[in-house]
């Protein structure tokens, strides 16, 4: 399971020691927060370095000199347009490491391959990927040297995978749990199997928390500290974070709104073993699926058949996408009491096919269920938040690899 680190602050790096700073650990501080910096503006000169991190002229040279010879960050042009003598410039060099993701489902695996920058350079989807017994392995490996040819790289490049996947995963047992449509991917042993098949450290995180980082980093979520992420597409999900740091509980199951039991609803009675919770049998895919026939509205899949009614004037079409609104703020209502948010963003292909429409809709029953109605969010990631959450997390650990090995 993937845990990322709290942000290093002044205090904290005061109270790991007990007497003055040794030259070589302020080296190392001084060489993480000058590749923070560049991660974050893009290209610096010496004189920015020495402004920003508050060091003097030979100590700002010193950083950079080394951070050079390590091959951590290249000269790349001169300063324009700015009062003054042309300053030397200086930028992350992209070829310091390399991070991949993996979204896991049960028809495709989608990689990604990226520089330690975050620029994708390699990107491949495995169809029908196999079935069988213990061939999640195998399916990560092909998806991910699929991806590492078209970007030019073999595995020892990488510093890190990470796997994004349903369910969650049981580090004591060392398989997913909750993912029963995840054929392939539920054998005991499956982080040592795929450590050994991809050489290459390697961490599994639940797909819909993962839509949640991505949510907090480049999403709706940005600055807000306190979020739950209500996922709908052809099941249901749910991710808690809290004081900007995902919360996963004991067992990996922390957000695990599907297996909330309803009033009013049908009683699930031992979901574990049936894999399915209360509330995805009262509001998930196939009971949408019931819901809407029920309505007289017609469509392939859950998406589908949300965005056909909320585009339509209909009576029939109007009681559906009422009803399943109501019932998705009921779940939601059980997880506002108990955690009190400061935001819910809805995310998922059906709440991104129902849009305003449903949203709206989820809001004005939550004012009639809730104790409280927190800001309500539409998803506003682009592209696979899964994907994009799995790589932001790669990148964090790539960076803290390579960054304190400056």
């Amino acid at each position: 399971m993937v845990v990322r680190s709290p942000e290093r602050t002044s205090s904290d790096a005061s109270n790991t020691r007990s007497g003055p700073a040794r030259p070589a650990l302020l080296r190392t501080l001084n060489d993480e927060v000058a590749l923070r910096l560049l991660l974050e503006r893009g290209q610096l000169s010496r004189s920015d370095m020495v402004r920003l991190i508050g060091v003097s002229k030979p100590t700002g040279s010193q950083i950079l000199a080394r951070l050079e010879a390590a091959e951590l960050v290249l000269p790349v042009g001169v300063t324009r347009g700015r009062p003054g003598r042309a300053a030397l410039l200086y930028e992350i060099n992209p070829a310091a490491g390399f991070a991949a993701a993996l979204d896991v489902t049960p028809r495709r695996i989608h990689a990604q391959v990226a520089d330690i920058t975050g620029a994708v350079i390699g990107e491949f989807q495995l169809h029908r990927p196999s079935r069988a017994s213990g061939s999640g392995p195998a399916n990560a490996r092909a998806a991910l040297d699929h991806a590492l040819q078209i970007a030019g790289l073999n595995r020892s490049k990488l510093s890190c995978v990470v796997v994004a996947a349903t369910g969650s995963y049981d580090a004591e047992a060392d398989r997913i749990r909750y993912a029963r449509r995840l054929s392939g991917w539920s054998d005991v042993g499956l982080m040592k199997s795929l450590r050994s098949d991809l050489g290459v450290d390697v961490y599994i995180e639940n797909d819909v928390n993962l839509a949640a980082v991505a949510e907090h980093r480049v999403g709706a979520a940005q600055h807000i500290s306190d979020f739950f992420l209500f996922w709908a597409d052809e099941g249901i999900g749910g991710a808690l974070m809290l004081e900007n740091r995902l919360r996963r509980g004991v067992t990996g199951g922390a957000g695990e709104i599907a297996f909330l039991q309803p009033a009013g609803a049908a009683v699930v009675h031992n979901p574990v073993r049936g894999g399915s919770g209360g509330l995805e049998q009262w509001a998930g895919g196939n009971e949408l699926v019931e819901l809407a026939r029920a309505h007289d509205v017609h469509g392939a899949n859950p998406a589908e058949l949300v965005a056909t009614a909320v585009s339509s004037d209909l009576r029939s079409a109007t009681e559906f996408i009422n009803e399943l609104a109501l019932r998705f703020a009921i779940g939601l209502s059980a997880v506002i009491a108990v955690i009190d948010p400061g935001a819910i963003v809805l995310a998922g292909s059906v709440m991104a096919a129902g849009g305003e429409r449903l949203r709206a809709l989820i809001g004005r029953h939550l004012e009639d269920v809730a104790i409280t109605s927190p800001q309500l969010l539409s998803s506003s990631v682009a592209g696979n938040a899964v994907l994009a959450g799995a790589l932001h997390t790669s990148l964090d650990h790539a960076r803290t690899s390579v960054f304190q090995t400056a």
